[in-house]
């Protein structure tokens, strides 16, 4: 399988959903999918990592099957309100290497810091 662009992934989404007349939902609908996906991926992880196995007669969803819905629907959002994710993607990587840029121990630094 080849790697995709984020705007590829935007556009094959965009695609698909173009081709019902429902077309995207309404923002206050994707966000409650997209809070229904979040806990659904919460509940794996819990499965996974946590206390609470699963009962015999649930279904094998995944950590990586719950994750993509996760992005299928975050697309879905980003493009019903014209938003390219590659942008935003990189709005939030400056914010991050400038605002944030000392708030966490590098590892080159831990490694100075122990000798």
């Amino acid at each position: 399988m080849t790697e995709k662009s984020l705007a590829e992934m935007q556009r094959e989404v965009d695609a698909y959903i173009s081709q019902f007349k429902e077309g995207y939902f309404s923002p206050l609908a994707m966000l409650a999918r997209m809070s229904e996906e979040v806990g659904e991926l919460a509940r794996e992880v819990n499965h996974s990592f946590g206390e609470k196995p699963k009962k015999n007669d649930e279904d094998d969803n995944s950590i990586e099957l719950e994750l993509g819905d996760i992005l299928f629907i975050t697309m879905c959002f980003a493009n019903s309100l014209g938003i390219d994710l590659t942008q935003a993607h990189n709005q939030v990587m400056h914010k991050f290497n400038t605002r944030d840029k000392d708030r966490w121990t590098r590892i080159d630094e831990s490694s100075t810091e122990e000798q």
